[in-house]
């Protein structure tokens, strides 16, 4: 059973029952004072408690996704996983050495609510493991392919691609259960408001449970490049994805919004649109970042503040969404960025920055709900297919 799998907590909850009851059975007859009924009493809370125990722990790392898998948990960091096979989407054989691979992890196989049908007329999401040629980081990811994806007749068609990325902590899951992403990309799709587009869903902890807030750690996770190079590199290697960075977006929330505009403002020749939710302009550190992200480097630290580039670099050429609500805590900062934005942007035609605000709403998943079907259609507008 998948470490995050609703069977694996029902079975150690039918456990901890099971030896609950067991242990009132059978505690009037292990009262005796020898070996074996100390034995016994032993073993019956010891089972007991361990059921109870991991029943939280699963539940909690369910919750927040600090663990995707068993490889997961007892590999932290996954670089060195060894590589099966994998099919290839240019039409040629499968090979054992492929940045992309399938895999079992994720747990899709849980999620009722996907659009079924064939691939030619729902699309497919796939489970893989990405790992990176220059960072050797390796992590899971769901890659959505469009129905159009499938279609003969675009067979030497290349899609646009949005990756999109969840918020810390949390997992690849996340962005279908919770926010049910591609669920929502396909009801726009139906409704004509959605380009065909590959859709990946990635988390920004890739050395889980440390928060790397998607920047290179000197000396440290080069999560930033993984992003902005492995990702990307992986994608083209496997997957028929346009090449220009118009066609590239990255959208994400929390943590993950934070991790898309930096990505987007550092990365213009990758990602030409970025779409934030939630997130910070300035990379935030505490309890679980570790310690410094930047090594006591201030001008890293400054390269990486939104605002700070701004003020100092001149502007990229690319499309900003910041997507927030008006009781956000960060709200004035939001407000405060979108402004130096639009006034920045007043000296490249080419930079450009749109913000969308909910009257109410929190740092949540009923706000991200909300907010993502704008998001989307907004991103959607601006991918082109080059």
């Amino acid at each position: 059973m998948e470490l995050t799998s609703d069977a694996l907590v029902n079975s150690l909850l039918a456990l901890g029952a099971a030896a609950l009851l067991a242990t009132l059975w059978l505690w009037p007859r292990l009262a005796r004072q020898r070996p074996l009924p100390v034995l016994g009493r032993i073993g019956l809370l010891t089972v007991t408690q361990v059921s109870v125990l991991a029943v939280l722990a699963l539940s909690v790392n369910n919750s927040f996704g600090f663990y995707t898998s068993w490889d997961d948990l007892f590999s932290p960091g996954g670089a060195k996983l060894a590589l099966t096979s994998n099919e290839n989407h240019h039409g040629g054989t499968p090979v054992s050495d492929a940045p992309i691979q399938p895999t079992d992890e994720g747990d899709l196989e849980s999620i009722t609510d996907l659009p079924k049908g064939p691939p030619e007329e729902v699309g497919k999401i796939q489970s893989v493991r990405v790992t990176g040629k220059e960072t050797g980081l390796s992590d899971q990811m769901f890659v959505y392919l469009p129905p159009e994806y499938f279609d003969p007749k675009l067979s030497m068609v290349r899609f646009p691609v949005l990756l999109a990325l969840s918020g810390y902590p949390g997992t690849t899951q996340h962005l279908v259960k919770e926010l049910a992403l591609p669920q929502t990309a396909w009801e726009l799709r139906k409704a004509g408001k959605l380009t065909p587009s590959i859709i990946v869903m990635a988390r920004p902890a890739v050395v889980a449970p440390r928060n790397t807030e998607c920047v290179d750690v000197p000396g440290g996770p080069r999560t930033e490049t993984w992003f902005a190079k492995d990702v990307p590199d992986a994608l083209r290697a496997t997957y028929r994805t346009s090449r220009s960075p118009s066609s590239w977006g990255v959208l994400g929330y929390s943590t993950g919004g934070s991790c898309a505009l930096r990505l987007a403002m550092r990365f213009p020749d990758v990602f030409g649109n970025g779409t934030g939710m939630h997130g910070d302009f300035k990379v935030v550190e505490d309890q679980f970042t570790g310690d410094s992200l930047f090594g006591g480097d201030r001008a890293l630290a400054d390269r990486s503040d939104l605002s700070w580039r701004l003020q100092n670099l001149p502007a990229p050429n690319l499309s900003l969404m910041v997507i927030s609500t008006r009781k956000e805590t960060d709200y004035p900062d939001t407000v405060k960025f979108v402004d130096l934005a639009e006034k920045v942007a007043a000296t490249n035609p080419q930079f450009k920055v749109e913000s969308l605000y909910l009257d109410d709403g929190g740092h949540n998943f009923d706000s991200w709900v909300r907010e993502l079907p704008a998001a989307l259609e907004w991103m959607s507008a601006r991918l082109t297919w080059n």
